[in-house]
């Protein structure tokens, strides 16, 4: 894997936080950072889904709609708390709930295939 810094390609400086911002070129460079960070967490939470396709038993395993919804409903909450709207949260984790069941999928298919 190719390491990503979190430092502004075309400036080099580190990452400005938030509240002490104050020109749209930290800000920007602030969100390319955290970009870069959510790759790197759903690359990890596909690795789990890899993990989950190796142990699961069965190929009917894969789908589970009560842990999907549960899924669902925590971020729902974690969203709230971190001032996301969780109706945003809940659409993003519809998507990518399914597109990580369909890559289970195709792990398990390619592990028992």
């Amino acid at each position: 894997m190719t390491e990503c810094s979190l430092v502004d390609p075309k400036t080099q400086l580190p990452i400005t936080a938030p509240d002490e911002c104050a020109t749209m070129l930290e800000v920007r460079a602030g969100v390319d950072a955290l970009d870069l960070e959510v790759i790197r967490l759903l690359g990890k939470r596909f690795r789990y889904m890899e993990a989950a396709a190796r142990i699961k038993p069965a190929r009917n395993d894969v789908r589970d709609e009560v842990r999907k919804r549960e899924v669902i409903a925590n971020v729902r909450k974690a969203a709230d708390c971190e001032g996301v709207p969780p109706v945003l949260a809940e659409n993003l984790y519809e998507v990518l709930v399914e597109a990580s069941i369909a890559y289970e999928f195709d792990r398990f298919d390619e592990r028992t295939g």
